[in-house]
């Protein structure tokens, strides 16, 4: 059974509206071709590796180099309810791991997406910074869906 977010944490939401359907948002995520050029991704950086078993309890693994040093984002799904739900498990360079949700729900002429995470309580001093980080993340998605540059 998913274990719930804790209320506890610092939250994180981040809400994107996108004009691709929600079939092809939540695809997206477990696509590598895809996932390589929005998800961890930076605009510094160059993914050097992205794995994809998108099946519950299956693992993900997005590497990318910043600078000469490899950042290594690594998870588990939980939850796989396309298109609207897709829950997991990830860490980055093996930090304690956090629940990610993603939620796809349809809106003309497209899809609203909202990621929420809770970050663990010594983390909370980099809510800000996380919140931009997904925010940044579903910007690319949204270019990655809608047949734009990911940049």
């Amino acid at each position: 059974m998913p274990r719930p977010l804790n209320s506890l944490n610092a939250t994180i939401r981040v809400t994107r509206r996108i004009t691709a359907p929600p079939e092809r948002v939540f695809d997206a995520w477990l696509d590598a071709d895809q996932a390589r050029r929005f998800l961890f991704a930076t605009p510094t950086g160059r993914v050097v590796r992205a794995e994809v078993d998108g099946r519950v309890g299956g693992a993900f693994r997005v590497v990318d180099r910043r600078g000469g040093a490899d950042a290594d984002h690594a998870g588990r799904y939980v939850e796989i309810d396309r298109p609207r739900r897709l829950v997991f498990d990830f860490s980055v360079d093996e930090s304690p791991e956090t629940r990610v949700a993603v939620d796809v729900v349809p809106r003309e002429p497209g899809s609203e997406v909202t990621l929420t995470t809770e970050l663990p309580p010594q983390y909370a001093d980099f809510a800000d910074r996380a919140h931009a980080g997904w925010a940044s993340i579903l910007e690319r998605l949204a270019r990655v869906v809608e047949g734009e540059p990911a940049a």
